[in-house]
């Protein structure tokens, strides 16, 4: 069990003891493919690439990758006040902190101090700096299905102005003026 309440993309292994925890794969379902050629189709005929409503669905698939970035931030703004704390903490602290799978590193060497945070696969996906604040970084995860979802709407949107051109030769009698 996670009490930190982070690892909002994480669930207990199967066996029920709550020690294993296992990502949720994401996969581009036949559904999801259906709905992506619908949303194509729709702004095809609107002359718009990658409307509204593909916009909100790639926004809403991604989040089920995204790590939990507002707690992740509100963890380490309760933390900020005391950064020596920090500095000082082992990695085993850091890890409750944050809680599993995510780790967090400090930094104090160079031109400043500043907090790195990684998610279960290594990628760092939030940095704190004094004077600069938050910046959020993509993990592999959404990259990734960002990464489908276009290649998606793309070959759906691309068949679907074929048709539409199909059809208005047709319409014309034949005749391509492309020709």
């Amino acid at each position: 069990m996670d009490i930190t309440g982070i690892a909002k993309s994480y669930q207990a292994d199967s066996t029920g003891t709550g020690k294993a925890l296992t990502k949720k794969e994401w996969e581009l379902s036949d559904s999801l493919w259906e709905k992506i050629t619908e949303y194509a189709r729709e702004d095809a005929a609107q002359n718009i690439y990658m409307g509204n409503k593909f916009l909100a669905l790639r926004k809403s698939e991604v989040a089920k990758v995204s790590p939990d970035r507002i707690a992740l931030m509100g963890k380490v703004s309760q933390e900020m006040a005391d950064m020596e704390k920090i500095r000082e903490a082992d990695e085993r602290r850091l890890r409750i902190l944050f809680g599993e799978p995510y780790e967090a590193r400090f930094q104090s060497e160079g031109t400043g101090s500043a907090v790195h945070v990684y998610d279960g696969n290594g990628d760092e996906i939030l940095t704190y700096t004094a004077g600069v604040g938050w910046h959020e970084k993509e993990s592999k995860a959404e990259t990734e299905v960002h990464g489908a979802l276009k290649a998606a709407y793309y070959s759906a949107f691309r068949s679907a102005r074929q048709e539409m051109n199909a059809g208005a030769v047709e319409a014309q009698g034949g005749f391509d003026a492309r020709a």
